[in-house]
């Protein structure tokens, strides 16, 4: 009997990629700008899309589906890693932690410093929470509140408060964020941590010292400052939990246990078991029952003031489920794309402008942003891009840690500067002001990108395989290399 030939799959050309992405692009705005649903659907659409033109190149559904798993499988680590940080929140949330650290962040707050005090005291929460979403919709509104008693005018509050909530966000082991950027590189939450370090201090820095002026010239009448806001909140946390220093022993074991180069599960895996033992000793009514309960359902808040039951009604396993679930939705577009070499095709027409490390960084930054402004979701700014290039950073011989902190130093942080993006449409219905208005003050924001860009050709923020930082002459051998 005659065996069947199988058929040999075709070469994607450009427009084939195009189609595809063109398919999710459109699916994506339509979806999230007019329906306002969640990124998931719109996501698993182009997951359709992607495998449906596989069909079209020839590949089979076996090989397909075996794409798709195999991009999945990439991703386990991080699918791990949320689910214990979602354990690690709801712990920590009942056991006090969370709360002692927003509650000392409050005692930053004076009249006189008030931009520089709200880039702080939301950097502490976000740090805290790992959402900067959430720390602008409770943190960030008291905070707007208390900026018009003190004539604060409302872009600056606001590009003070993004800021801060950004920072938390791009740095927190506890932000999906931070999780996501290096489960695509393919490289670890703490190795991805503390490579960030260094660029988004700078930015940090900077970013402080711009709201520090803006403050000195536009205070006015802050001694007599209404913060009533604030204050209602530290009581409302000093009256749900007890309060104590020794609360912040369990986030600096998990500072230490990154500085130790402990791998990210059995460091963060610490955080839970110091805040569990701590907070049964410290917070009445907290027992081995309950924090196995929240670990797994989360911590509801019940304090009856509503900025504090927003915001700590937060953590367990299962409040991670919406960002575990669209990891694994993400891996399967990724998968199939680069399977099919959808991707390679894309990339390779980039490449051709792109001659060393430093310039790869600045590529995929600028891919990080388009994808901000084109699919409009953060999450996707970090999937898509860091699928796109994870296999060209890896031929120029240059560490994943180089690559997460390029996408999360554009992907992450741009998000909240684009109009019709989630994060902007957010932003606009929970603080009051558009994009156009706090956009010249988001400081964080518009400096973390350039800050990379600039470490880059300095070889700051490029690392080789070995995780080695690479100078400019070693940049420059690469590339000749390469060529």
């Amino acid at each position: 009997m005659e065996t069947k030939q199988q058929k040999t799959p075709r070469e994607p050309k450009v427009y084939h990629a195009l189609i595809t992405f063109g398919i999710l692009i459109a699916v994506m705005a339509l979806g999230i700008l007019k329906y306002e649903v969640d990124v998931h659907i719109p996501m698993f659409i182009g997951v359709i899309a992607a495998a449906c033109m596989a069909l079209y190149l020839g590949y089979d559904w076996k090989t397909i589906e075996t794409a798709m798993m195999d991009g999945i499988y990439n991703a386990l680590q991080a699918v791990i890693i949320l689910a214990i940080v979602g354990i690690l929140v709801g712990v920590w949330i009942l056991g006090g932690v969370v709360p002692a650290m927003i509650y000392y962040g409050l005692k930053l707050l004076s009249p006189s410093i008030f931009l520089a005090a709200a880039m702080l005291i939301c950097s502490i929460t976000s740090l805290a929470t790992g959402t900067a979403w959430g720390t602008m919709g409770t943190m960030g509104l008291a905070l707007m509140g208390i900026a018009i008693g003190l004539d604060v005018p409302a872009p600056m509050a606001a590009g003070a408060i993004i800021s801060g909530a950004y920072f938390g966000d791009k740095m927190s082991p506890l932000s999906d964020t931070t999780n996501l950027a290096p489960a695509m590189a393919g490289t670890d939450v703490f190795t991805h941590v503390k490579f960030m370090i260094t660029p988004t201090v700078i930015s940090y820095v900077l970013s402080l010292i711009g709201f520090l002026a803006l403050g000195f010239f536009c205070a006015s009448g802050s001694s007599s400052a209404d913060l009533s806001a604030v204050q209602e909140m530290s009581d409302g946390l000093a009256a749900s939990f007890r309060i104590h220093p020794v609360l912040l022993l369990p986030p600096l074991i998990v500072i230490v246990s990154v500085a130790l180069k402990v791998p990210a599960i059995p460091g963060i895996t610490l955080g839970i078991l110091s805040g569990a033992v701590i907070g049964i000793f410290m917070q009445p009514g907290a027992d081995f029952g309950s924090m196995m309960a929240v670990g797994m359902e989360g911590y509801v808040s019940e304090s009856g003031i509503e900025a504090i039951d927003t915001l700590l009604t937060s953590g367990g396993i299962n409040n991670m489920m919406y960002s575990i679930s669209l990891t694994i939705i993400a891996m399967m577009f990724g998968g199939i794309m680069e399977k099919t070499r959808q991707l390679d095709v894309l990339v390779s027409k980039i490449l051709k402008f792109v001659k060393t490390p430093a310039s790869l960084v600045v590529a995929t930054e600028a891919t990080c942003v388009l994808s901000n402004a084109v699919m409009p979701e953060q999450y996707i700014s970090l999937v898509v891009p860091g699928r796109m290039y994870a296999q060209t950073y890896r031929d120029m011989g240059l560490h994943p840690k180089t690559l997460s902190n390029a996408l999360e130093s554009a992907g992450t942080v741009s998000s909240a500067l684009i109009p019709w993006n989630t994060c902007g449409v957010y932003i606009l219905g929970v603080l009051g002001v558009s994009t156009y208005q706090y956009f010249p003050y988001a400081f964080f924001n518009l400096l973390t990108p350039i800050v990379t860009a600039v470490l880059a050709f300095a070889g700051i923020t490029i690392a080789d395989r070995d995780g080695v930082r690479m100078t400019r002459r070693a940049q420059q051998k690469k590339a000749s290399e390469q060529q």
